[in-house]
């Protein structure tokens, strides 16, 4: 079965600070005109930082798309000319403060293909301590740290206390490699 769609037209409806939307004008395989608006935004990475006392490292903050404070592992955006790697390592840095002695890649996914480009890669950071020199952290961002247990970040789940995809899926990840931060847990 053929699946692709054909792009006719594309037009740039919106031009952000953090997103571009374009509008496609699509022809469906079997010839049926249709129209698709694409969210365009950069590569992002993601850290499930999970410390020598086996807890997980969260960002509380406020998320206006939400309307609400959130609770997720630490994120960001991979700057032009940036690698995933080096991102993640400058993100922890500017979100806690810390630096990982292991840092592993264990992921790469779309956030939400169904309107979206972005693609994260997440990784796992270990043997965590804190940086030598302080990175500037984003003026706009209001950031409290948060430690938990797997058991308790599971729980946060059911509780719907944590809603992030992100964040759920390194947490279920976690759960899968339960020896992650150098001790089992019960």
């Amino acid at each position: 079965m053929d699946f692709k769609e054909q792009v006719q037209t594309r037009k740039l409806v919106f031009n952000g600070g953090l997103v571009k939307v374009e509008r496609q004008q699509v022809t469906l395989p079997d010839q049926t005109p249709a129209t698709r608006d694409v969210v365009r935004h950069q590569p992002a990475i993601a850290v499930l930082m999970v410390t020598a006392a086996n807890e997980l490292i969260l960002v509380k903050q406020w998320r206006a798309a939400t309307d609400g404070v959130t609770l997720e592992i630490p994120a960001g955006k991979v700057e032009p000319g940036e690698t995933a790697a080096a991102a993640a390592v400058r993100e922890l840095n500017e979100e806690t403060r810390l630096v990982a002695a292991q840092l592993d890649q264990v992921a790469g996914f779309y956030t939400s293909p169904g309107f979206t480009d972005e693609y994260m890669t997440l990784y796992v950071a270990t043997g965590l301590s804190p940086v030598e020199q302080a990175l500037p952290q984003d003026a706009d961002e209001r950031l409290h740290l948060e430690k938990m247990s797997l058991a308790t970040a599971l729980a946060a789940i059911t509780a719907g206390q944590i809603a992030d995809a992100k964040t759920i899926m390194a947490i279920w990840y976690w759960q899968n490699h339960p020896t992650l931060g150098g001790t089992a847990h019960g």
